[in-house]
């Protein structure tokens, strides 16, 4: 393609609006033009990243023997009424009626359509196990839309349903459909790690993440190098620590500690290590135990609450819910910030950290107020003790070694959802004794336009974007210096473009009327692999300057090797 015939802009400046690096420089690249919020179009340099992107899930899913198909992206509230989720869904989900009045959704998922197509069309145990995908277009109305791609409302996504008669069954497919992720990303050139994860609005009993690596990455993944160990951090179990918890050596005290609401406060006017305090969260108790019943969770004041894990607690409500500041004030008579489990009425539970804490400091459970040199059996009594928070680097693993924790982009979750649906919504079939029964499922999503995204936040530098060469827009940018007013120039690169793109390259030719410097500039923006820079001074000697884009190198080739050169700098 030729630069000049290409209805292209890019920009120098980084968009306002634009807070991580994948949304500035598909925005200053002109992959992505903004409609509303979180609604983007596709530019054509972009689609091109996407439709290779596609063509890679489409054939790796074709491999592994899914079956293409197209639904619906609109769908009737029957459907989302029958599974329960219409009213659990939440405000995520985008609702309409037609002109007689009737509900329908845009659909941020299909669980609820498949199921009904598989209610429909399988009636024996004979056709399973059979899995299907499509790669279409969903939404989701989120809150807050941000982080260009990474967060919109509209997104292009691969959602496969496998159905099953037995758990053998789904269990291989499940694995199937994991190795086939990893076959993706690998032939996308993403460095990812794939991690043991909550399950979420979509439930089932088992579900995996792929996670593209990078530092603006939302969530954070546990691992070790060691052995097979890697987990979302909300799912990391934290071990307790190891030997007797330390003797008391210090006397209980109150003491002033004004304007002090935060951890970081109170260690600044106490002089103390966060490890040596601990912090009290107020939640709502689970309905069983009464209308006002609140219970108070105790950490130490380094780590943090993970709502899953307390969530899960016998007694606490699901999902989690913090206590407003009114009713913390009115059962420990002290605002948040100042509340502490000594002498208080209310269930206590303690992270294992916490309950192993000695001579800590905790809240008075009155304005502006810490004890010091409070212990456990002594000021107060022994707490309940569970897991309550995230893991943090340096923690051990179950196998004993020290977890690592690195930022990623979710990109891929494959779920075993059992009998949610199909039970749900009387999907079944007859088994090998003629009885019904209700098919087992599995679930498996890829986010294909955020995959453009993470690409990108995982490969730039401050110049621009840098492609993996299997996801590149063009494999090659001939930049033309000047030739428009060299007729040398213009010839060379012309019949370099053809003996290219003949040699089975995908080549953008910058034949434009504009300064060297600006070719350069655009060619780093856009991030093509290879750069072939044609210029009146190489040509008075018979060669080419070649450029890689990842690694920066650069040569002088000879104008007939160039195709050759190439060829041997591509990653294998």
């Amino acid at each position: 393609m030729r630069l000049s015939k290409l209805p292209l802009t890019t920009f120098k400046e980084v968009p306002a609006e634009a807070e991580v690096a994948s949304h500035q420089l598909m925005l200053r690249a002109g992959l992505i033009r903004r409609l509303a919020s979180g609604l983007f179009t596709w530019m054509p340099l972009g689609l091109r990243v996407l439709r290779k992107v596609e063509t890679v899930v489409r054939e790796e899913m074709d491999r592994a023997g899914a079956h293409e198909l197209a639904m619906p992206a609109v769908q009737p509230a029957e459907l989302w009424q029958e599974s329960g989720r219409w009213d659990v869904y939440g405000p995520l989900l985008l609702r309409m009626r037609d002109r007689h009045e009737r509900e329908f959704c845009f659909g941020p998922t299909h669980e609820e359509v498949i199921t009904d197509i598989a209610r429909r069309e399988l009636k024996s145990y004979k056709q399973l196990p059979v899995n299907y995908y499509q790669i279409q277009t969903k939404f989701r109305d989120e809150i807050r839309p941000r982080f260009g791609l990474m967060r919109a409302r509209e997104f292009l996504m691969k959602d496969a349903y496998s159905f099953h008669i037995d758990q053998e069954s789904l269990q291989q497919t499940y694995d199937l459909m994991a190795d086939t992720y990893c076959n993706i990303f690998d032939r996308l050139g993403l460095s990812y790690k794939s991690v043991d994860a909550d399950s979420g609005e979509i439930g089932g009993a088992q579900s995996r993440e792929f996670h593209v690596l990078a530092d603006s990455g939302e969530d954070a993944l546990a691992y070790t190098d060691n052995e097979d160990f890697a987990m979302n951090v909300e799912l990391a179990p934290a071990a307790a620590p190891a030997g007797e918890r330390p003797a008391p050596h210090a006397s209980m005290a109150k003491v002033a500690t004004p304007d002090a609401r935060t951890i970081d406060q109170v260690c600044q006017q106490l002089a103390v290590d966060p490890r040596q305090t601990v912090k009290t969260l107020l939640v709502e108790a689970a309905t069983d135990a009464g209308d006002d019943a609140l219970v108070a969770l105790v950490l130490r004041g380094d780590h943090s609450l993970n709502p899953i894990k307390a969530a899960g607690v016998p007694g606490v409500a699901t999902p989690l819910s913090l206590a407003s500041s009114e009713r913390i004030a009115a059962v420990m008579g002290a605002q948040p910030g100042s509340i502490g489990p000594v002498g208080s009425n209310i269930r206590v539970i303690a992270d294992y950290s916490a309950a192993h804490c000695a001579d800590f400091v905790c809240g008075a459970n009155e304005d502006g107020q810490h004890l010091t040199g409070v212990n456990w059996g002594r000021d107060l009594p022994e707490p309940e003790v569970a897991d309550l928070r995230n893991v943090v680097a340096g923690d051990m693993s179950p196998g004993g070694n020290p977890i690592a924790i690195a930022r990623g982009i979710e990109v891929g979750h494959i779920f075993q959802l059992g009998d949610k649906y199909s039970t749900s919504m009387d999907a079944a079939v007859l088994d090998s004794n003629g009885r019904k029964t209700a098919m087992l499922m599995g679930c498996y999503g890829i986010g294909v336009s955020r995959i453009v995204a993470a690409a990108i936040e995982q490969n730039h530098d401050e110049k621009g974007i840098i492609w993996p060469e299997p996801m590149a827009p063009f494999d090659i940018a001939l930049l033309a210096l000047n030739g428009r007013k060299s007729e040398e120039v213009r010839s060379s690169a012309d019949k370099l473009y053809e003996t290219l793109q003949a040699a089975g390259y995908a080549v953008l030719c910058d034949d434009r009327d504009a300064r060297p410097g600006v070719m350069f500039a655009d060619a780093d923006l856009l991030g093509i692999p290879h750069q072939v820079v044609v210029g009146d001074r190489g040509l008075a000697n018979g060669v080419v300057e070649y450029r890689n884009r990842r690694s920066g190198d650069t040569a002088e080739v000879n104008i007939a090797d160039i195709g050759a050169h190439i060829a041997a700098q591509q990653a294998p």
